[in-house]
């Protein structure tokens, strides 16, 4: 039996959940719906830097001749990355980079038909794996197989970078993390994708981030996330991460109801959103002291996010945001909204840090600097991705062995 026609009792299971094409998952210590199965794909414009420099510094400019849609005028600014799925609006937003998780195995083992599925199949016939001796071992290798499978198959889809989620069980174990990139990218170097192609993505704990400095200095590109404190972001810069990636809209849901963080409530003291606020101190923080790491905006929930972010590296949107930008023409001078690039590493260098935020940053001094908001969100995005990982593995464990092994 060819191993593309597998087909398995318990991801017809799992497919009896999803409906209409849309299933829930945790995230951040709520229930998101995501489209399945979710991917953010980097979607970028002819006018656009590569995704692998920073935006133009002619891009500090307003709003240029050629750009006939908000979509074309924002791009010109930052890289769009639109939250979507592995099947759809590849024409309205071709993809050029991916994130390969948890969830999104899951998704295929929910739609058997997709393109990714023999990927899957291939992990779970994998004789190398067949031959372990405990479960546990035999499971996560089929795990890892599984997401580097997918990880080469985008890989061939999408001229960006790939980045692949690393189990959130290890988020506090360094050496985990550690071990766990290495038996990834030995297993993309098996499938001979290079190493510039790939990204590796891990919560912003304190182990997450020293994992990061030390795959860094390997060459090892990093994708830290999680991020929801001046702390991580400057500690994740420390360390050379390649991609700090900062929740804008979580932070802001959090402070509506909650109080006690003094960040946020410092942020809003000075009429700022503290989520927009973190983004811009953390990309000045970079940009005046020289930092390499690009920073990555998510969770923006509308336009007016998104034009007060013009110049951050990424931002990542909605797919309602970017249809509404695309069907707007792009109109100079604009009353409502200004195409004007808001984040430079020119304006960062007029920037005034404290000298607590100037501190080398460490395990303690980060923990202390954290506030309930970064705490709480931070560890309930670490539990939600961790029962991502768990989820795999027992639906593999329920549908291993396939049938010719």
């Amino acid at each position: 039996m060819p191993l593309s026609s597998l087909q398995t009792p318990s991801c017809a299971t799992l497919s009896a959940s999803i409906q209409k094409g849309r299933w829930k998952m945790l995230a951040a210590g709520f229930s998101v719906t995501l489209p399945l199965p979710a991917v953010h794909f980097s979607h970028r414009r002819s006018i656009r830097a590569s995704a692998s420099s920073s935006p133009s510094p002619s891009s500090s400019s307003s709003l240029g001749a050629g750009e006939n849609n908000e979509l074309d005028a924002v791009s010109a600014f930052s890289e769009i990355v639109p939250d979507t799925v592995v099947f759809d609006d590849f024409e309205r937003f071709p993809p050029t980079a991916a994130t390969v998780s948890s969830s999104l195995l899951l998704g295929i083992c929910g739609l058997p038909d997709t393109v990714f599925r023999n990927a899957v199949d291939m992990a779970l016939a994998d004789s190398s794996c067949a031959g372990l001796e405990t479960t546990e071992s035999r499971l996560s290798c089929i795990s890892n197989k599984a997401m580097v499978n997918v990880g080469g198959d985008l890989v061939k889809l999408v001229p960006g970078r790939v980045s692949t989620e690393v189990d959130a069980r290890l988020a506090y174990d360094t050496n985990g993390i550690i071990r766990k990139v290495h038996d990834l990218l030995r297993l993309y170097n098996e499938i001979d994708v290079p190493h510039d192609r790939l990204l590796f993505k891990i919560p912003a704990t304190w182990q997450g981030i020293e994992a990061a400095r030390l795959l860094e200095s390997e060459g090892i590109q990093t994708h830290i996330t999680f991020v929801y404190s001046f702390a991580q972001a400057a500690a994740a810069a420390q360390a050379g991460a390649s991609v700090i990636q900062i929740f804008v809209g979580r932070l802001r849901d959090w402070a509506r109801n909650h109080s006690g963080d003094t960040e946020i409530e410092t942020a809003i003291k000075s009429g700022e959103d503290p989520g927009l606020a973190l983004v811009r101190r953390s990309y000045n923080y970079i940009h005046k002291y020289g930092y390499k790491s690009k920073l990555m905006a998510a969770a923006v929930r509308n336009k007016q996010d998104l034009f007060s972010l013009l110049g951050v590296d990424y931002v990542i949107a909605p797919l309602k945001v970017l249809q509404s930008l695309k069907d707007s023409p792009a109109i100079p001078d604009d009353e409502k909204y200004s195409f004007v690039r808001k984040l430079t590493p020119e304006t960062a260098t007029h920037y005034n840090f404290t000298n607590k935020e100037l501190v080398k940053w460490d395990q303690l001094s980060m923990a202390s600097a954290m506030g309930p908001a970064s705490v709480e969100l931070l560890s309930a995005g670490v539990e939600g991705y961790a029962n991502q990982a768990k989820r795999v593995e027992e639906l593999f464990g329920k549908i291993w062995p396939p049938p010719n092994v």
